[in-house]
């Protein structure tokens, strides 16, 4: 491997080295170079073709230094890249700012890296880029990496600072290579999360096989996520720490969900902020956090945004955010999403689960689980990293909900998973879920509310079109007068687009509520299980009528009153071992009881059966279907 240090870069040794002065047309007359300084003056445009070193470099308001056409031009000063802004909101280009700039001045003239994300195409600077023949010398700005080795297959205690908008720390495209001890600090605004312009890290390729060991990244930023795999990258990252600030949003930045230009999280998932830690895109990638603490400040830490055949995994991690509102994880497409033996401190939600075939699984870091992943995600592992990990449950505490689903998923939870939320365990907004809780190994469910289940229909508004644009404008409104119903939906079976639920071997406290206004059926099905609670169908109502960007916080958060079911069924079925204590009234639309399975009251009080009206007795071995009320008096 071939040894290189920050210096090994070509810099010219005076001020005017490699630096061309173009014709008067094109405004550089009077641009000046004196001993070894640069002054450009306004109006101005100033060309470097070759990288040069000066102790002063001035830009007056109006001028322009600029490297050639399929070039990029860099600075940092003592080795830390600046002065570098967007052009407009929106755009791609950045230009280094009028200003003087004294100490170790150096403008780097790199080759261009063009990256391009759907329409756009993004002029990437980094200060570290690599590929399948080692670092590429001519792609980097290697004055931003200070201190430590660089080779060709790592970098080992080496330091990255940027304080302009739209650099990136490391750029791997289809390689491997090894990040250990690095430290990179990143303030000042990103542009796209979804090609990393203006990440720290981003493993790039199918080919790609990037570690980071003992990383500390920090970002303050809109959109200066720390770590994004991208396009079948293979990213790992074990022992470190990651940690990204929101930025401040140009004055006149729109909204959108149109991903070229989304610098900020939709508001319709009940969220603010304008930087997640981490974005796990394109086609069979695969992101794994180890021994590892990540955090944003809001919006989310662990992102998987479309795609398809993702794979984000989760041991041993602490995982939350800073601010009050967030997600832990994100769930969409057909992403798989493991979380094993770790801790999330969230303040919205563990996970969104977007779907439509989302898979998400929180359990114990068991050395079973652990080799296995190993194996499949080709982690690289030893022998000794894999015995040092702890066996222990996965905790999750959210300041709002557990886990939220708008599009359809499945989700498992086990191996003693606790989760404590403040509001309702599971808020599924009108989707088809497959939800299973086992107890065996100790996993509870601990709702501040009271509520482990709670459905509604969906109360995103979505975006409006505006002069072509999809900004984030809508507004929802609470509907009035009672659902229609549909006379060709049955309310007492079972559907494969229902919102249903398993519990096995658990002792569960809290209701369930089904508030859904259309075709949609919640099912329950307990084996060998206990629940104390209120199992019904609603009638809901959210706290404020209309709901738009600035109250955000509002969405999901109803208050319900128990009715007789419309198109919102309620179907229990109570298997072997399990027993429901009844503690307020409940509409039902179908009740299936095992042969020693029981329906009771709380001490003291008695529960009753009607059944389209017709008080029923309660039978083991019975299946109940209609107009189904179970009270306690």
């Amino acid at each position: 491997m071939t040894l290189m240090t920050r210096r090994s870069v070509l810099i010219a040794g005076t001020a005017t080295a490699g630096a061309v002065l173009l014709p008067a047309a094109s405004a550089t007359a009077g641009t000046k170079t004196s001993g070894k300084r640069i002054s450009v003056g306004s109006g101005e445009t100033y060309e470097l073709s070759a990288t040069t070193r000066v102790s002063e470099l001035s830009i007056a308001e109006g001028g322009t230094i600029a490297a050639p056409d399929g070039y990029s031009l860099s600075l940092t000063v003592d080795g830390t890249e600046t002065g570098q802004l967007l052009t407009e909101t929106g755009g791609t280009a950045t230009l280094i700012q009028a200003g003087t700039y004294r100490g170790d001045v150096v403008l780097t003239v790199a080759e261009a890296t063009a990256v391009t994300y759907e329409t756009l195409t993004f002029p990437f600077r980094q200060a570290l880029y690599v590929d399948a023949a080692g670092v590429d010398r001519d792609k980097s700005v290697l004055t931003a990496v200070r201190g430590g080795k660089v080779t060709d297959a790592a970098a080992r205690n080496v330091s990255i600072t940027s304080t302009g908008e739209c650099f990136d720390g490391v750029f791997v495209q289809d390689a491997t290579y090894t990040l250990n001890g690095t430290a990179i600090s990143l303030t000042g605004n990103g542009r796209c999360d979804f090609a990393g312009y203006g990440a720290a890290v981003v493993g790039d390729g199918a080919a790609t096989k990037l570690v980071l060991d003992g990383a500390r990244i920090g970002t303050k930023g809109v959109v200066r996520t720390a770590v994004i795999a991208n396009d079948g990258a293979n990213v790992v990252v074990k022992n470190s720490v990651l940690h990204t600030r929101n930025g401040v949003l140009p004055a006149d930045y729109q909204a959108t969900v149109e991903t070229p230009y989304m610098q900020s999280v939709p508001w319709m998932l009940g969220l603010d902020g304008n930087v997640r830690a981490t974005n796990l895109i394109g086609k069979s990638s695969k992101a794994t956090y180890l021994n590892s603490t990540v955090f944003s400040e809001t919006w989310g830490a662990l992102s998987v945004e479309g795609g398809s055949g993702l794979k984000l995994t989760v041991v041993d991690s602490h995982v939350g955010n800073t601010g009050e509102y967030g997600y832990g994880t994100y769930a969409i497409g057909d992403a798989v999403v493991r979380v094993l033996g770790s801790r999330f401190d969230v303040g919205s939600y563990a996970t969104i689960i977007a779907g439509p075939a989302a898979v998400v699984h929180y359990g114990a870091s068991t050395r079973a689980a652990v080799a296995a992943l190993n194996t499949e995600l080709d982690l690289g592992l030893s022998a000794a990293e894999l015995k040092a990990f702890p066996v222990r449950n996965t905790v999750v505490n959210s300041g709002h909900f557990g886990y939220m689903f708008f599009g359809a998923g499945t989700l498992t939870l086990d191996g003693g998973t606790v989760i404590n939320s403040e509001r309702a365990t599971f808020l599924n907004k009108g989707q088809q879920t497959a939800i299973s809780v086992d107890g065996a190994g100790g996993t509870r469910l601990n709702p501040g509310d009271g509520i482990i289940l709670q459905m509604i229909e969906l109360d995103d508004p979505g975006p409006v079109r505006v002069d072509g644009k999809m900004l984030n404008t809508g507004v929802y409104t609470e509907p009035t007068g009672d659902p229609a119903k549909d006379a060709t939906f049955d309310v007492t079976a079972a559907h494969t687009a229902d919102g249903a639920a398993t519990f096995t071997s658990i002792k569960l406290k809290g209701d369930f509520y089904n508030g859904m206004r259309k075709g949609k059926n919640m099912v329950l099905t307990f084996e060998e299980s206990t629940v104390e609670g209120v199992i019904t169908a609603s009638r809901t109502k959210h706290r404020v009528d209309t709901i738009d960007a600035s109250t955000f916080y509002e969405l999901g958060i109803v208050t319900n009153t128990a009715q007789a079911a419309v198109n919102n069924g309620v179907v229990v079925r109570l298997n072997s071992g399990s027993a429901w204590t009844v503690t307020g009234t409940s509409y039902l639309t179908s009740l299936a009881l095992a042969a020693d399975a029981t329906v009771k009251a709380p001490r003291g009080k008695t529960v009753t059966l009607t059944v389209d009206g017709v008080q029923t007795a309660l039978t083991p071995g019975t299946t109940y279907t209609g107009a189904l009320t179970v009270t306690v008096a």
